[in-house]
């Protein structure tokens, strides 16, 4: 049972990770607009967190870092879709691209660096109950404020009139316009938005997932995140649920492997990547379905005098 329990808490801990990102990405989707740079994005940020908390002892300070780091390059990434009407694949995969190279060459100097030893965190009284306890109660606060920002972001979508003139954007942009609405403004606000959230997701990797930076360290979860978007049909609550799955997956495998488990570590290494792709093509095969959920102007580009 304790095992089982360790189990659980280290797949909310891997699950937070692409929760945030994921949570992110739909809010840009939400918009219309489909980010391919979600990678670089975290990267960017994880370099930037871990070196703000190596300098400053302080991680929230690494999270701010992150979070700024991934807000300025969507916001670039923004402009570029959104006025100057580059294609949002193109420029999301070179966006890819650039934080992956950029991470690499900032990060050199701290490849070597350590963080001081991290804060150990419980929720009094509740971290002493056995098997949940430990199972849930004893989480670093992000992991619990992934839990309120999903529920915070269904209700600002679906209970909200700022959250309905989202969706109204990512449906019909034309629609939206015509009813006075300023369209670029809130398409780049929302890839901002989902930027931080990639950014805060990548500085919680590196400043206390982790905690350290390795080049690359990101590791395929951008796109993970991405694909959480689809297979969560664009809701928060699902979004959080598919993240939760596929940090069991992530961290099956080392489960696994310490209960002497003789499998190909090479195998179970390729497990969430294998399941994402599974997901996927479930998923695909059902369009529409998809077409259903989602957002109708989703990659489309707006201007407004056409």
């Amino acid at each position: 049972m304790d095992s089982i329990a360790l189990l659980i808490a280290a797949s909310m801990n891997a699950g937070t990770l692409l929760a945030l990102a994921a949570l992110g990405l739909l809010i840009n989707e939400r918009a219309g607009i489909v980010n391919l740079g979600a990678e670089g994005l975290m990267l960017v940020a994880a370099v930037a967190g871990f070196a703000t908390a190596v300098h400053t002892g302080n991680d929230w300070l690494g999270f701010a870092a992150g979070m700024g780091a991934g807000a300025v390059l969507a916001g670039l990434f923004g402009v570029l879709v959104i006025w100057l009407g580059t294609n949002q694949y193109a420029a999301g995969l070179a966006l890819s691209l650039f934080g992956t190279g950029f991470s690499a060459f900032v990060g050199i100097r701290y490849t070597q660096e350590k963080l001081t030893p991290r804060t150990h965190f419980e929720l009094p009284g509740l971290a002493d109950i056995p098997f949940f306890g430990p199972a849930f109660f004893k989480q670093h606060p992000l992991v619990y404020a992934a839990i309120a920002l999903t529920a915070a972001l269904a209700w600002f979508l679906y209970r909200s009139r700022a959250g309905l003139v989202l969706r109204a954007v990512g449906e019909s942009p034309e629609s939206a316009h015509a009813l006075g609405y300023p369209v670029r403004p809130i398409r780049l606000a929302a890839v901002m938005c989902g930027g931080a959230l990639c950014g805060l997701a990548g500085a919680y990797l590196s400043v206390i997932y982790t905690p350290l930076w390795v080049e690359g360290m990101v590791a395929g979860k951008g796109w993970i995140a991405l694909a959480l978007t689809t297979f969560a049909t664009w809701r928060p609550a699902r979004v959080l649920l598919g993240a939760y799955l596929f940090g069991f997956v992530t961290m099956l495998q080392f489960h696994l492997q310490g209960q002497g488990v003789e499998v190909a570590s090479q195998f179970l290494s390729m497990l969430p990547y294998l399941s994402t792709i599974v997901v996927l093509v479930l998923i695909s095969s059902n369009a529409g379905f998809i077409r259903a959920n989602m957002p109708a102007s989703l990659g489309k580009p707006f201007f407004p005098g056409s």
